[in-house]
């Protein structure tokens, strides 16, 4: 249990049956004995990746006073630059040694759920470069796709139609996710981490991470192990929404970075999220006389924003304003 599986998913994008069943089957016991595993065989190019590495890296080299331009913490629908140490994963420990960029669904200011201020909803809030807002909105669209394909290989597993998630995901509230971690001599203190110890909030997440290394992941019997970079892979993890869809069955598994010594990491997460007011609530095929569901009936914005509410003070102080 020291290694996450690798499993190739460019049979899920062949018609034969054969081939989807074999995937669905790798994934279903990555999800039951890890809640991580690598994907190869997807259609994102080096080429796409290259791009996206060279404008994170642009980006972040920006002085603060124009990052903060589009300042996450000035926005009720997360969206933007956030500053190091503006978010704290792990209670127990400072707040983490990392800067990101979020964006979302792009939903302009006339759209309806934007005028009923609903949470999570607005208009995304890009950096003035170049060629960024277009790379950017397109790669949220692929790997909104890309998300797609493996959750409709889930659904053979648990036994739910084949259209279970694509229904649920219209107008999802999916985030991309650019991270930059400064070499770790530039923490606060030795207690400073990457990002602390967490599960992910959502349902699925897919992350691309550089040649720097740094994430590690807790088995089952506790122990933390390396996750290590791997050319033209993704790691693929689920989160707690996951979690509570498949009463457990799927590992929400906890995980950290350790931002590595003398370079920069470079990451970027997709974190694939339904539509707000999707219904999470135990699947039928995940229950039973013996494990009935565990978890109350929530929608994705309630249990989102909760989560939130613990992570990022500026989310705490807006609550309460």
């Amino acid at each position: 249990m020291n290694q996450l599986p690798i499993i190739d998913i460019s049979p899920l994008y062949q018609d034969a049956q054969q081939g989807w069943d074999s995937v669905a089957r790798k994934i279903d016991r990555a999800c039951r004995e890890w809640g991580f595993f690598y994907i190869q065989g997807h259609p994102i190019s080096p080429q796409r990746i290259e791009q996206l590495l060279d404008s994170a890296k642009h980006f972040f080299a920006l002085p603060s006073s124009e990052k903060l331009k589009i300042d996450i913490t000035q926005t009720r629908h997360h969206r933007g630059y956030g500053a190091i140490a503006t978010e704290q994963l792990d209670p127990d420990r400072p707040s983490d040694l990392k800067e990101t960029f979020d964006m979302g669904l792009h939903l302009p200011n006339e759209h309806p759920q934007v005028l009923a201020s609903k949470p999570l909803r607005g208009p995304n809030r890009h950096p003035d470069l170049p060629g960024w807002e277009t790379l950017m909105e397109q790669h949220y669209l692929d790997m909104q796709a890309l998300a797609q394909t493996l959750l409709r290989a889930m659904t053979l597993a648990l036994g739910i139609e084949r259209d279970f998630f694509d229904r649920r995901f219209q107008e999802p509230v999916s985030v991309l996710r650019l991270i930059h971690y400064p070499p770790r001599h530039t923490a606060s203190s030795e207690e400073q981490q990457g990002a602390g110890a967490h599960t992910d909030y959502g349902c699925i997440t897919l992350l691309y991470q550089d040649a720097a290394g740094g994430l590690q992941v807790r088995n089952v019997q506790g122990q933390w192990i390396d996750a290590p970079p791997i050319d033209g892979t993704f790691v693929v993890n689920l989160g707690d929404m996951m979690a509570r869809w498949s009463n457990d069955r799927y590992l929400s598994t906890p995980h950290r970075v350790i931002s590595p010594l003398g370079v920069d990491r470079y990451s970027m997460p997709f974190f694939a999220e339904p539509h707000p007011d999707t219904r999470i609530e135990c699947l039928p095929g995940c229950q039973d006389a013996l494990h009935p569901a565990k978890y109350p009936a929530t929608t994705c914005a309630e249990f989102l924003l909760s989560r939130f509410a613990d992570t990022y003070a500026y989310r705490r102080e807006q609550e309460q304003a």
